[in-house]
C-alpha cells in the first residue's frame, strides 16, 4: 500500500509514521510525506519506504504531487480555511483527478454540536464562536468529504495530551460524543487501523476520546 500523510511533521502524524516504519504489520506500507518544511523529517529522508516532499496545502499542484499514485491519503490537520477550504477541496481534487479512492480527514469533535453537558457549551464557546453554523471551516470540511464521492474517513478529535495510553471510545456521526479528552497515541491507533482494514470507518464520521474522562467539563491533560 502506498499512503500519503499531509502534513506530515505534526504529532499525530509522527506517531503514525512511527508505527508504520517499525511495526512488521506495516511493512509493507509505503510513504508519501509532504510538509512545509522538509528538513523537518530529514532523519526520514533516507529510509526506502518514505520519499519526503516539501508542499503548502493551499497549493493544488502541491497537493496533487503527493497524491499521485498513492492508495490512501490522511490528512493530519484541520481545515480552518474559512470561506474557502482550500486545503480539502485541493486535496478532494486531485484524488479524483488521480484515481485515489481513500481519505482520512482531521476534524473537530462539536462540528454537528454533537457535544453534550457543560463540557458541549465550552468547546462550542471556544471552537465555534458560541454556534455551530454551516459555513464553519470544520463543518464544510466535513460536509465537503461527505459529498465527494471518495470513500472517505472523518476523524473528530478530542482535546488531545500526551498520556502514553491507548484507550479510546469511537462515536458515530449519530450519536453523542462521548469523553472530552485522548492521547494523540490513540488517535494515532484509529488512523493504523484504517490503514490496516481501509474498510475500518468507511464513509463515516468518528469520534474518539477517552471514555475515562466523560463528564469533566474542561478538557482532562
Amino acid at each position: 500500500m502506498k499512503l500519503a500523510i499531509l502534513a506530515a511533521n505534526g504529532q499525530i502524524a509522527r506517531l503514525v509514521e512511527d508505527r508504520i516504519l517499525n511495526e512488521d504489520q506495516f511493512k509493507d506500507v509505503d510513504l508519501t510525506l509532504m510538509l512545509r518544511n522538509s528538513s523537518r523529517l530529514s532523519n526520514l529522508a533516507d529510509n526506502p519506504r518514505v520519499t519526503v516532499l516539501e508542499g503548502d496545502l493551499n497549493n493544488a499542484a502541491d497537493v496533487e504531487k503527493a497524491v499521485k499514485g498513492q492508495d490512501m491519503v490522511f490528512n493530519a490537520v484541520i481545515d480552518h480555511d474559512e470561506g474557502q477550504n482550500r486545503p480539502t477541496n485541493n486535496i478532494i481534487n486531485a484524488m479524483k483527478q488521480e484515481g485515489v479512492k481513500r481519505l482520512i480527514l482531521t476534524n473537530l469533535l462539536g462540528i454537528y454540536d454533537e457535544v453534550p453537558g457543560a463540557f458541549g457549551k465550552w468547546n462550542r464557546d471556544t471552537c465555534f464562536g458560541g454556534t455551530v453554523t454551516a459555513d464553519n471551516a470544520a463543518v464544510k470540511s466535513d460536509q465537503l468529504a461527505a459529498e465527494s464521492g471518495l470513500t472517505y474517513t472523518t476523524l473528530r478529535l478530542p482535546w488531545l495530551n500526551d498520556r502514553d495510553e491507548v484507550k479510546y471510545t469511537i462515536t458515530h456521526k449519530d450519536e453523542q460524543f462521548v469523553g472530552v479528552s485522548g492521547s494523540r497515541k490513540s488517535i494515532a491507533d484509529v488512523v493504523l487501523k484504517i490503514v490496516a482494514d481501509p474498510s475500518f470507518g468507511a464513509n463515516d464520521s468518528l469520534g474518539i476520546a477517552d471514555p475515562d474522562t466523560q463528564g469533566s467539563d474542561r478538557p482532562v491533560y
